[in-house]
C-alpha cells in the first residue's frame, strides 16, 4: 500500500522565522511557499533528495496546525506516505479497524489528495496518506 516516505511535516509558530533558521543554519532554501486558505495554513516546501520537508504554520485560529501548536508546541507534526489511491487506502485501513481522522480524501498542498490516520492507531505518529496530483 505505501510506496515511499513522501514528506515530513513540521509545525512552526512563525513561518518567516523558521525559514530564516532553515536557510541560515541548515543552508536550505524553500522550493515553494504557498497558502491553503481553506485549511488555514501556510506551507514552505523543501526538497531533500527523494523526500520533501514541509514547514507548516497556522494562518487563522482553529486551524488544524494552530490547534496542534496550542496542544503540543512546535515540532514534528506528521509523516506522509505516497500511495496510488488515497480513497482505496482509507478503505483498506478502515476494514482493518484503523481509526481515521479523514474518512474521505481532501485537497492538500500542491493540489495532492490527502487524508490523515489517527496517531492512536499508528503508535502515536500522525500519518498522512498522499496521492500525487497529475
Amino acid at each position: 500500500m505505501l510506496k515511499k516516505l513522501e514528506h515530513v511535516g513540521i509545525a512552526v509558530e512563525d513561518l518567516d522565522q523558521a525559514l530564516e533558521v532553515y536557510q541560515e543554519t541548515l543552508g536550505l532554501a524553500p522550493d515553494e511557499v504557498l497558502e491553503v486558505p481553506e485549511r488555514g495554513i501556510k506551507i514552505a516546501f523543501f526538497t531533500l533528495g527523494q523526500v520533501q520537508l514541509e514547514l507548516l504554520a497556522s494562518t487563522r485560529e482553529g486551524s488544524d496546525i494552530g490547534n496542534f501548536l496550542q496542544k503540543r508546541g512546535p515540532g514534528l507534526h506528521h509523516l506522509a506516505f505516497l500511495v496510488d489511491d488515497v480513497a482505496a487506502a482509507l478503505g483498506r485501513l478502515k476494514e482493518k479497524g484503523i481509526r481515521l481522522i479523514d474518512e474521505t480524501p481532501k485537497r492538500g498542498g500542491r493540489g495532492n489528495r490527502i487524508a490523515f490516520v489517527h496517531p492512536k492507531s499508528i503508535g502515536g505518529v500522525l500519518v498522512e496518506l498522499c496521492e500525487k496530483h497529475g
